[in-house]
């Protein structure tokens, strides 16, 4: 019997790759849980692509709440930071707190991320969070870089290949451009 993994999923660009990859080894879930997009249309767009390429494949998935304003709570104080500082950290956190509580508490036996994907987004900043995180809960972290092994071609080759909506922002609203956010 294969073990049971719960994925957060940042967005279906990030992961879908991830998703071919893991649901061939484990009894998969993807967890939905970004309350950190912005705006909630964008939010909305990306949920969709994340519940059409699990439907496709069959995978199940935990949609988890919006909860902007616990996100807005998490970084407070940290507005001013650069993109990768201790904002994005607390965010990290945050979303995989949420995901290894849900796993602990829904009997997984391992959970992991997306978040390693992003060309940005660094795996030895990540996956630490992860590992205290296992401890904590009393469950596994699969710590891995889903950035090596070609993943990321292969997502990108994927992406188009099935028309996946692909944004072109981090997703907080300190990641948009200056000009972007007066738009919204």
């Amino acid at each position: 019997m294969a073990k049971r993994l719960l994925l957060h999923t940042c967005c279906a660009p990030c992961s879908i790759a991830i998703i071919d990859e893991l649901k061939k080894q484990y009894d998969l879930t993807v967890f939905f849980y970004n309350p950190n997009i912005y705006p909630e249309t964008e939010y909305l767009k990306r949920k969709v692509e994340v519940v059409r390429v699990c439907a496709k494949w069959d995978v199940p998935m935990v949609d988890a709440d919006y909860e902007m304003v616990e996100w807005d709570r998490a970084v407070s104080g940290l507005e001013h930071e650069p993109e990768m500082g201790e904002r994005c950290s607390a965010c990290f956190a945050m979303r995989l707190a949420k995901t290894a509580e849900y796993a602990a508490h829904n009997g997984f036996d391992i959970f992991s991320t997306s978040l390693t994907s992003g060309r940005n987004k660094k795996a030895d900043v990540i996956n630490p969070i992860g590992e205290r995180l296992a401890e904590k809960y009393g469950i596994k972290y699969l710590a891995e870089d889903w950035k090596s092994a070609g993943r990321q071609e292969k997502s990108r080759k994927m992406v188009e290949e099935k028309g996946v909506y692909r944004q072109n922002y981090c997703g907080c609203r300190f990641s948009l451009s200056p000009s972007a956010r007066e738009v919204e």
